[in-house]
């Protein structure tokens, strides 16, 4: 806990000993803060840490946090307005560290508990997040090796929970069993300039579990990631085209994701490749909606036929009326452009019922399922048809 003010420090230090919490330290102000972090052996679960401190500010701190890896997860406390906590979170993703909450003073126990309970709902995926030095020749070789492989994430109409799609996102199967999350690969691949085999890779693995999962009458709209790169490249249409014939899966049924930030750099050379995609059949999907800076443009120019509301802004939303604005006007521009809308990062029963209150679609996220294996989609989804009680 890095709080400057001692009744407060220790006001949180007590309800983090109500809440079952075994060790806890405590700082004054953030140079302290960071000589007894980098004395710990292990960095703690969580830093609680308020932002408005003489001397080295809570921002600062955080930054401070990101750069030396002294923190597996932060949550802020702060008594300054919703916008600003809104966008120190925004900074300390961005840095690459995991963001519980931005928690309002004054802190109570309802709170920190709310808090703290994302926190153990993402313990499960702290081995995936730190899997070590990753080389180029490993990640070529398992590219070459067919160990990078599609899982499939279901997305569902918020209606009736009917599961309509899956998205493939990919995953590293090392030979230990490990199993290595993108944004520790991509990077290694993209500065290879093999993000294009990549896409590739999963289009045509993912089609040929949809036409495994079509025989067994089970029948999903299939969303796969494509890369900023073949916006540049004519020939991707015809390529895509093949690849979905030859698994023997419709076009119609496949839809391509774009990140609103390859679009920003590619768009006006691209427009061409993403027409002929749309007239094959394929629909295209502008992912990670909010987060770019011409949203709109790129919506007047391109022929997408869905729009995904980035996590950033759905998790949480329910509680944070910032957020739902944004997700509300989302939803709204989507209705009048004929779109189809997704809500990526679905992870309460809370989130579930704000987006099916403003009108939205689909859903996408923890709270639905994360992503598996092919082979273990249909007993995912037979579980989530009938819920244990």
């Amino acid at each position: 806990m890095v709080e400057d003010h001692g009744f407060q420090r220790r006001m949180a230090l007590r309800l983090l000993s109500e809440l079952g919490v075994a060790r806890a330290f405590e700082a004054a102000d953030g140079a302290s803060a960071l000589r007894l972090l980098e004395a710990m052996t292990q960095p703690p679960d969580v830093v609680m840490v308020d932002l408005d401190m003489p001397g080295m500010d809570g921002i600062e701190f955080i930054d401070h946090l990101a750069q030396r890896h002294l923190a597996r997860a932060v949550l802020v406390v702060s008594a300054l307005d919703a916008a600003l906590l809104h966008t120190v979170q925004t900074m300390a993703r961005a840095c690459g560290l995991r963001v519980l909450d931005a928690v309002a003073k004054p802190l109570t126990k309802a709170k920190l508990a709310t808090a703290l309970g994302s926190l153990r709902e993402t313990t499960a995926d702290v081995e995936e997040d730190s899997p070590g030095e990753i080389t180029t020749e490993a990640v070529r070789a398992a590219l070459a090796g067919g160990d990078i492989v599609p899982w499939f994430q279901p997305q569902v109409e918020l209606s009736n929970g009917r599961v309509i799609g899956v998205e493939a996102l990919a995953r590293w199967r090392r030979g230990d069993g490990r199993v290595i999350l993108p944004q520790h690969f991509v990077p290694v691949l993209e500065r290879d300039h093999l993000l294009d085999e990549l896409t590739e890779r999963m289009l045509a693995q993912a089609c040929r579990w949809k036409r495994d999962w079509d025989r067994a009458g089970l029948r999903l709209k299939l969303s796969v990631n494509v890369s900023a790169s073949t916006l540049d490249d004519t020939g991707a249409a015809d390529r895509y085209q093949r690849i979905v014939r030859e698994a023997g899966v419709d076009p119609a049924e496949i839809v391509l994701e774009l990140t609103e930030s390859s679009l920003m750099a590619d768009a006006a050379r691209g427009l061409a490749v993403l027409a002929r995609l749309r007239l094959k059949g394929f629909g295209l999907s502008i992912d990670d909606f909010g987060t770019g800076w011409s949203s709109l443009s790129q919506l007047s120019q391109v022929p997408f036929t869905e729009l995904k509301i980035d996590q950033e802004f759905v998790a949480g939303a329910s509680q944070q009326p910032r957020k739902r604005a944004v997700v509300e006007a989302s939803l709204d521009l989507a209705r009048k452009l004929g779109l189809d809308a997704v809500a990526e990062g679905v992870e309460t029963i809370e989130d579930w019922q704000m987006l099916a209150e403003l009108g939205c679609t689909t859903a996408q996220g923890r709270l639905i399922g994360d992503a598996v294996p092919g082979e273990e989609l249909p007993a995912m989804l037979s579980r989530w048809r009938r819920p244990e009680h």
